[in-house]
């Protein structure tokens, strides 16, 4: 049993010994903020997509770093679940991709056809995204590997997840998935994709891809304005799917 005199030393041994340990891990968290923050890159345009995030409450429901009132998808790296192009199209009228299920409302000032600003509102905010997912939060939120989520059952006939997903290019992995399934493993949103090029011709696809409302008008199916290239590496991706 420790005597009076030794059980003060032990206390304050242990005091000073845990508030050292407690310096320097603050001092070494500090000095790793220039490194983790992103701080070199935050843009007025980055900035003006923040104010936007603030002025509409959108941690009301979404959460940012894991903070916010998780109602609505954690969005730190929603550009790398989701991909620009989609996001871009989702604001503009999210009833459009999620029609009767989302409960986003549709912000005008992201609505070209309403704000003419809209177009520069929508670069403000995805750039706010697009610099968040970039600060070092030591691997928060975990990257979701969109090829094991399960959506809908796979169509009679389907190949393997392992074979239907073989050569899919990354923006079809990273954007075509939110809302169509292959094998079983993506969104359920628009029909699965399984055995498309049964179905369609080359020509059609890509006519499609690039504008689907020229081919139907009314449909839910957004045009991304896709480059060249991964517009052709969706099309040669689709056709291998039979």
């Amino acid at each position: 049993m420790l005597s009076k005199s030794g059980a003060k030393a032990f206390f304050l041994g242990g005091t000073f010994l845990c508030a050292t340990a407690f310096v320097l891990l603050t001092l070494d968290t500090l000095a790793q903020f220039p490194e983790r923050s992103n701080e070199e890159n935050l843009t007025e345009e980055v900035i003006a997509g923040w104010k936007i995030w603030e002025r509409s409450n959108c941690m009301g429901c979404h959460t940012l770093m894991g903070e916010g009132a998780y109602y609505a998808p954690e969005l730190t790296r929603v550009i790398e679940r989701r991909g620009t192009p989609w996001i871009r199209e989702f604001l503009k009228d999210p009833q459009k991709f999620f029609p009767g299920r989302r409960k986003m409302i549709k912000y005008d000032f992201f609505d070209p056809a309403v704000d003419p600003e809209a177009d520069e509102n929508l670069d403000h905010i995805l750039a706010f995204f697009a610099w968040i997912q970039e600060v070092d939060t030591n691997g928060f939120p975990p990257k979701p590997d969109i090829v094991t989520q399960q959506a809908a059952a796979p169509m009679p006939g389907a190949a393997s997840a392992v074979d239907a997903w073989a050569g899919a290019p990354d923006y079809f992995k990273a954007v075509c998935t939110g809302c169509h399934a292959v094998a079983g493993q993506g969104g359920n949103v628009g029909p699965a994709l399984d055995g498309v090029a049964t179905r369609y011709e080359r020509d059609y696809l890509v006519n499609w891809i690039a504008d689907p409302q020229a081919v139907k008008p009314g449909t839910t199916m957004p045009a991304l304005g896709l480059d060249p290239e991964t517009l052709e590496q969706i099309v040669s991706y689709l056709e291998t799917l039979k």
